[in-house]
């Protein structure tokens, strides 16, 4: 069994990798931290755990997380990169749900995140945690910078044409929903039911914080620097991201269906729909999963992929388990066969 700790349990992302770590057969959960919550059962806080989880929240321990193999971070940006040098000289293995350690450039990391970075050589060494793209050096990671929900939709939909070369890469456009437990479990106004149901709204349009993020996949994909504009939204639903991609073709692509087929052949969570699909998000709502369409509207020059996950699941704690599963040598998809939510 992995002896499993988990630092910040109380948010929307904790309690899922929660969820998902209980129902996992090789995970033991030994230490989940929580300053505010100490002492309290998580199962009191979350009843859906009672009966599957017998643990309570104890405040960060560095002996305890110590004793753990591997330690996720499901904690607020910069959180993190303050206790992983400490972890690692203990030998225990880190995945961190936030943002510290997937930039690889710590000047672009202080702008976009207003702090320096505390540790940059272990930022050198992270590994970012797209097993589509970087599975195998994942198997032997240290640390795991599991990418941001936006990226993974966004990266996971426009790869097949940006490693092919058949797109102008100046021009991509990403316009991208989320459900509103992509703000976190904090109390906001914006994000309070009389402000959010039965509206739709853009946000960060001058830029968000996934841009570099989403960015830097794909020039690395590319090979050279990318033009992206990218325009978040939120929706009145609890849990999805749809990410609607356009980009403009520079050379006959050939049967767009097959490509990308053929680059998830074998991936065991992303599903590219049959020809004129429109996948939707209930259809992966709590599952970790990515389903992707590719149109060419009226045989023109622009290709347009739709491309769905739940932003909790295969957007930040589906993928954490993916990415555990990988590093301590076990079947990707242990823990992760659960089938999606309908209705």
């Amino acid at each position: 069994m992995i002896k499993v700790g988990v630092v910040g349990g109380t948010g929307y992302t904790g309690v899922e990798l929660l969820r998902l770590l209980a129902g996992h057969p090789e995970a033991e959960l030994r230490v989940i931290t929580s300053r505010s919550e100490a002492g309290m059962a998580v199962a009191d806080m979350f009843p859906n755990l009672r009966g599957h989880l017998d643990v309570r929240f104890s405040a960060p321990d560095p002996a305890a997380l110590a004793a753990c193999d591997v330690v996720f971070f499901a904690t607020p940006n910069g959180t993190a990169m303050q206790s992983v040098p400490e972890l690692l000289r203990a030998g225990v293995r880190v995945i961190d749900l936030a943002a510290d350690f997937r930039l690889r450039d710590p000047a672009v990391w202080e702008t976009w995140y207003g702090m320096p970075h505390a540790c940059t050589d272990i930022l050198a060494e992270a590994v970012y945690g797209l097993p589509e793209v970087n599975r195998e050096r994942i198997r032997t990671a240290r640390v795991v910078a599991n990418p941001g929900c936006y990226p993974t939709a966004v990266q996971l939909g426009f790869l097949p044409l940006i490693e092919r070369g058949l797109v102008d890469t100046a021009t991509l456009i990403a316009d991208a929903k989320s459900g509103v437990s992509g703000a976190g479990r904090k109390a906001s106004v914006g994000t309070l039911l009389c402000e959010a149901s039965e509206s739709f709204k853009a946000y960060a349009v001058p830029g968000h914080r996934h841009l570099p993020e989403i960015r830097q996949g794909l020039e690395l994909a590319a090979g050279h620097a990318v033009g992206l504009t990218f325009v978040p939204h939120l929706t009145p639903m609890i849990r999805g991201i749809h990410a609607t991609l356009y980009a403009r073709l520079t050379a006959e692509p050939g049967d767009l269906q097959a490509l990308f087929e053929q680059r998830y052949a074998g991936e065991p969570f992303v599903d590219v729909m049959p020809a004129g699909s429109h996948p939707e998000t209930r259809s992966v709502r709590g599952a970790n999963q990515c389903r992707i369409a590719v149109h060419r509207p009226q045989g023109g020059d622009t290709v347009v992929v739709l491309s769905v996950i739940d932003n909790l699941v295969k957007g930040a704690a589906g993928q954490a388990i993916q990415n555990m599963n990988l590093m301590f040598g076990m079947a990707e998809s242990l823990g992760l066969a659960g089938v999606a939510l309908m209705p």
